[in-house]
């Protein structure tokens, strides 16, 4: 399909394969178009009866494909950059609804993008060494891919604070956490010769080789998220000093976010809460296109995915206002 995806027919299984190893599958332009047009195509072939989505190596994606963004915005091709985003987050709804089982084989990192095109399927099915994180904060830009909304409506535990926390922080959730939350459908020791059986024997084997939950480190901080992550990320942050060993906690794991980027995912969270994914898509949409253009997103990008020296210089905390603006 293109040099970095590849796509096929098995029986009556359609596969899309990211193959982009190097750059941890991140998805470029023709990566996010080669996957729309293929699901849409699948859509009306009666042929197909479900999708899987896998990776060829040992990590799913990365996320999108960010630096590239950043050079054409730097560039002056802010238009096309939005196109990308455009046209991802308008996939992201596609997958979110689309009629036939859609099935996410997650080994190793799932972050960014590559939650937009897992976690909105019908199926997310992950090994025992999966992760998953929305690092947003640390590049100056915001929870994105449907994320703002969907960490939020978590089948497991539905919650405005909860989905701030995981979106704000980029905390690292395991795959018993996935399980636990209902990010994750299906928990796997090995995904080795699992796609084979799905295209032999069919969706319902997923099932048959899924592992229990194990133990959910996160819970021990729920009644904490849901006292400290009310209100504007100002109301955050006063917060934080009188929640011991968890507001510390915050505090480490934010301690490299851009805090424009604090305020701005903040205020989308918010916004989000009142309406469904393809309103919170929209919304995402807009505000990327203002974080894009604001000093930090440039700079966060830089030291994290640069030059790696991990030593951004941003700008002060802003007014929440000029993000609010936007959103509707």
């Amino acid at each position: 399909m293109t040099a970095f995806l590849n796509t096929s027919v098995r029986g009556t299984t359609g596969v899309i394969t990211l193959d982009r190893p190097k750059a941890l599958n991140s998805l470029n332009d023709e990566m996010i178009h080669g996957i729309y047009t293929t699901l849409k195509a699948w859509e009306h072939d009666d042929a197909v009866t479900q999708v899987v989505v896998h990776s060829s190596g040992k990590h799913f994606c990365s996320g999108g494909d960010v630096k590239l963004a950043r050079e054409g915005v730097l560039a002056g091709k802010g238009e096309e950059v939005s196109a990308f985003f455009a046209e991802e987050y308008e996939m992201n709804n596609y997958i979110a609804n689309y009629p036939k089982p859609y099935i996410a084989l997650v080994s190793g990192v799932n972050m960014g993008g590559g939650m937009g095109i897992s976690a909105l399927g019908s199926h997310m099915f992950v090994q025992e060494d999966a992760f998953a994180s929305m690092p947003e904060m640390n590049i100056g830009y915001v929870t994105d891919v449907g994320q703002s909304w969907k960490l939020q409506n978590l089948p497991g535990k539905p919650s405005l604070a909860l989905g701030k926390f995981l979106g704000l922080t980029g905390y690292r959730l395991n795959a018993d956490e996935m399980l636990a939350l209902g990010l994750a459908s299906h928990k796997v020791a090995t995904l080795e010769g699992l796609l084979d059986r799905i295209v032999e024997e069919g969706i319902g084997v997923l099932d048959e080789v899924a592992l229990p939950a194990g133990e959910n480190s996160l819970e021990q901080w729920y009644e904490q998220i849901e006292e400290v992550f009310i209100g504007s990320w100002a109301d955050i942050q006063a917060r934080l000093d009188e929640a011991g060993e968890f507001g510390e906690k915050v505090k480490e794991l934010t301690a490299q976010a851009s805090p424009s980027a604090l305020v701005a995912a903040t205020e989308l969270f918010e916004a989000n809460a009142a309406l469904d994914l393809a309103g919170s898509l929209d919304n995402e949409r807009v505000l990327g296109e203002l974080m894009r253009h604001e000093p930090d997103f440039a700079e966060g990008v830089r030291a994290v995915l640069v030059d790696k020296d991990q030593k951004p210089k941003f700008a002060p905390q802003p007014d929440p206002e000029k993000y609010r603006a936007v959103l509707r």
